[in-house]
């Protein structure tokens, strides 16, 4: 369910209106609801009550300090996938007890930062990083609590681009070999073996594969105790998919999160662990949308180019996986005088499109839209590709807001590049 509605004929953010939004802020521009983000952290965890489990929202979704903040002041942790994360978490208040750090390309500098930081867990994905991480806890005089990443030969997911848990990707340990290498964990200095982790892919709505996944985690967990090893915690990943058509999103998504916890719960049953998730997209998705401006019309005899002033730089799942964004105006328009457009953004490439013959009301040079569902996924892959500004991220509580991230000036632009010294001379 998200909080961006219409308004006397007019978009609003809770009870932000965002024509008068745009006009102090400008366009491209990304805007967050709190009242959505806490909503979803607060429908995941009751799904699951009175079962304690742990939230570590997948920061890699939106990593904004206030995002993150939000987050924390509702009992959520993060899950990481770097140091930077790992610091920005830090600095936005999230407690490091409250960290997990994923990712198949750990360096020793980002283990040793993680360690030396006393965070929660660490997801090891190679046999390599297990014993890297053994080295560097043991120089540390740390012990750190380890989870094995599984590769389940499961995969899922909306798109190839986002699946995780086939044999064919990149991510977690080999299920033939995960046994006895947690075997080999539990032998080595510094390491405290806690448990399995899986993550097979995103934005999945058919729960039939995540199922079979956690079985197959439930099936390790007896055989390590069987084997005489200690296994505590369960880490089952996120993926759970959103609603990209914005109106339906709301109780469909809220009942389908009822539904991951029924089955997470029959598959877990009289297992005696402490369960952790890492749900992203759900979390954050609908909480976002990116405002825009139409700043050219391109017509053609068979089609209109609707050209905004957002591109793929700003917003790129269209370009990268195909992916649909519902587009409202900022101004309410009757259904029955929609057209098809093509909607395109500035950037010099023929990908940059957001949406072909899409049906949308009548659109004029210097109209406002709104890509819905843009939270995960939008401002943390933007880019300033073709030299343009990182764009603002602004986030509404009730009639409040507040820029959370400023846009980005052409001199703090330019001032990322040195020049080399030889070419300063003469």
């Amino acid at each position: 369910m998200h909080h961006f509605h219409y308004r006397n004929g007019i978009l609003h953010a809770e009870d932000v209106d965002l024509a008068r939004l745009v006009a102090d802020t400008g366009t491209p521009a990304y805007v967050y609801s709190s009242a959505t983000l806490e909503r979803h952290m607060r429908v995941f965890r009751a799904a699951f009550a009175p079962l304690p489990v742990d939230i570590f929202y997948a920061m890699k979704a939106n990593g904004n300090l206030s995002v993150l903040r939000t987050v924390a002041r509702l009992g959520g942790g993060v899950d990481v996938v770097s140091e930077g994360e790992i610091r920005k978490a830090l600095a936005a208040g999230v407690p490091a007890e409250r960290i997990v750090f994923s990712g198949v390309g750990k360096s020793d500098g980002e283990l040793h930062y993680a360690v030396s930081r006393n965070i929660q867990q660490i997801n090891v994905e190679t046999p390599g990083e297990l014993y890297r991480l053994s080295a560097i806890a043991g120089a540390l005089r740390r012990s750190v609590n380890t989870v094995l990443r599984i590769n389940p030969a499961i995969g899922a997911g909306a798109h190839a681009k986002i699946t995780t848990g086939d044999e064919s990707n990149k991510f977690g340990i080999s299920h033939a070999d995960a046994l006895r290498l947690y075997g080999e964990g539990t032998r080595l200095p510094g390491i405290l073996m806690r448990g399995f982790a899986v993550h097979i892919g995103s934005q999945i709505f058919d729960l039939d594969q995540p199922e079979e996944a956690f079985g197959r985690l439930v099936e390790l967990v007896r055989a390590a105790r069987a084997a005489g090893y200690n296994v505590t915690h369960l880490d089952l990943g996120g993926g759970l998919g959103v609603h990209y058509d914005a109106r339906e999103a709301g109780s469909e998504d809220e009942g389908r999160v009822k539904t991951y916890a029924a089955m997470v719960r029959r598959v877990t049953h009289g297992l005696d662990v402490h369960l952790g998730f890492e749900p992203g997209r759900v979390i954050i998705a609908n909480a976002g949308i990116l405002l825009a401006r139409v700043v050219a019309l391109n017509v053609r005899a068979e089609r209109t180019f609707v050209v905004l002033d957002a591109g793929m730089n700003d917003l790129v799942r269209p370009a990268m996986y195909d992916a649909h964004h519902d587009i409202w105006p900022l101004q309410q328009h009757s259904d029955a005088a929609r057209q098809p457009y093509d909607v395109v953004g500035p950037i010099c490439e023929s990908s940059d499109s957001f949406a072909v013959q899409r049906l949308l009301p009548p659109l004029e040079i210097g109209a406002f839209v709104a890509f819905m569902s843009a939270g995960a996924y939008g401002a943390s892959m933007s880019s300033t590709y073709n030299q343009r500004l990182l764009v603002p991220e602004i986030l509404v509580d009730g009639p409040r807001y507040a820029v959370i991230r400023p846009r980005q000036t052409y001199e703090e632009l330019i001032g990322l590049d040195r020049l080399a010294p030889w070419l300063t001379e003469g």
